[in-house]
């Protein structure tokens, strides 16, 4: 089995043409974007023997636990205490690759429509590809960081101010100030208080986005040094940083911290892309489903992130298991006699 990290594949149904027409081949599922939720719907579409395709415009699969946070810990995912982000995309992959899955990186889906015969078509920037049904896991869509526009951070981007973490080893040893109130700003403290040799976090008000008891144990037993309502002045350095000027936004005080790294977590700014034109409803940046999962196309479906429906909580855990949902309906368009099955993997000899 070739790498699928690589742009290669798990099986050979990865090659789009058929040899005997030079026609793409249809599947039964294409799943655009081959993050947690993508990953297990292919896994799923296996058990009930669909013949899938993983398409991502990524260079590798496990979306942003791959790109952004593969050395963060995962506490809320069923059955692991906690989990580094990208052991648990190595674990997906590696459940999916069970089944002959076909994987497509680098490449981005540009238009997406629905033939008179039912068959979708997917325009890639490489390629032309041909499916009974889709189903978009593509998480947010395309995310860059929202910056934050003060004196030397941008001098320093990616060397001493960062806005993600790729290696905690770039850490150790080091004095390092976080910014932010989010989910990310505790868990990156959580994360990173064994390699930093000093934490200090900084947030602009005093109510907390991040769950319950990250805050708790930043609060009350956590040996970060926690300033609210503060925010970075400015960064200062010479060919590294040296130091961080905060300031309170109530009283105006300066504080000079001395520091060897600055982390921003002030969020992703996201762009579902060419999605908006392929005539879907939308909800603001995401994808409405009914509860089936499906879009107002049928036959189009989506799952994790992108998904929008009252009461919807984005986390890995719910999109793996609204893609199952996803699948299951996909199944009956594919094979209306399967309509009535359910399948459990304890039923399944594996």
């Amino acid at each position: 089995m070739q790498d699928p990290n690589k742009g290669e594949r798990f099986g050979d149904a990865a090659e789009t043409k058929e040899d005997s027409t030079n026609e793409p081949k249809i599947y039964d599922v294409t799943i655009i974007g081959g993050g947690p939720a993508g990953l297990f719907g292919a896994f799923y579409a296996g058990m009930r023997k669909m013949s899938a395709k993983i398409i991502d415009s990524l260079p590798e699969l496990g979306g942003q636990l791959a790109a952004l946070y593969p050395e963060k810990f995962i506490y809320d995912m069923p059955g692991f205490p906690k989990i580094l982000a990208k052991d648990l995309v190595a674990n997906l992959v590696e459940q999916a690759s069970r089944y002959d899955t076909a994987i497509c990186l680098s490449q981005k889906v540009l238009n997406v429509t629905k033939g008179e015969d039912g068959i979708i078509t997917l325009k890639t920037d490489k390629g032309t590809h041909r499916s009974k049904t889709v189903i978009l896991a593509a998480g947010a869509g395309a995310f860059s960081p929202i910056k934050l526009d003060v004196p030397g951070v941008t001098d320093f981007d990616d060397r001493g101010v960062y806005y993600a973490v790729r290696d905690k080893l770039l850490f150790a040893g080091k004095r390092l100030l976080v910014i932010g109130g989010g989910d990310s700003a505790v868990d990156w403290c959580m994360n990173l208080e064994q390699f930093a040799s000093k934490i200090h976090l900084i947030h602009r008000r005093d109510v907390f986005k991040a769950h319950e008891e990250s805050v708790d144990w930043l609060l009350r037993r956590s040996p970060v040094e926690v300033r609210l309502f503060h925010e970075l002045r400015r960064v200062e350095g010479d060919e590294e940083v040296r130091k961080a000027v905060i300031f309170s936004n109530k009283s105006g005080d300066e504080i000079t911290l001395e520091v060897d790294a600055v982390l921003l977590n002030l969020g992703f700014r996201a762009d579902i892309g060419p999605v908006k034109d392929w005539g879907i409803t939308l909800e603001g940046n995401k994808v409405a489903v009914d509860r089936f999962m499906q879009t107002n196309i049928p036959g189009i479906y989506a799952a994790g992130d992108i998904a929008a429906y009252p009461g919807k909580l984005d986390l890995i855990a719910t999109g793996v298991g609204e893609i199952c949902t996803a699948i299951y309906h996909a199944k009956t368009c594919v094979d209306p006699d399967a309509r009535f099955k359910q399948v459990h993997s304890s039923g399944l000899v594996m």
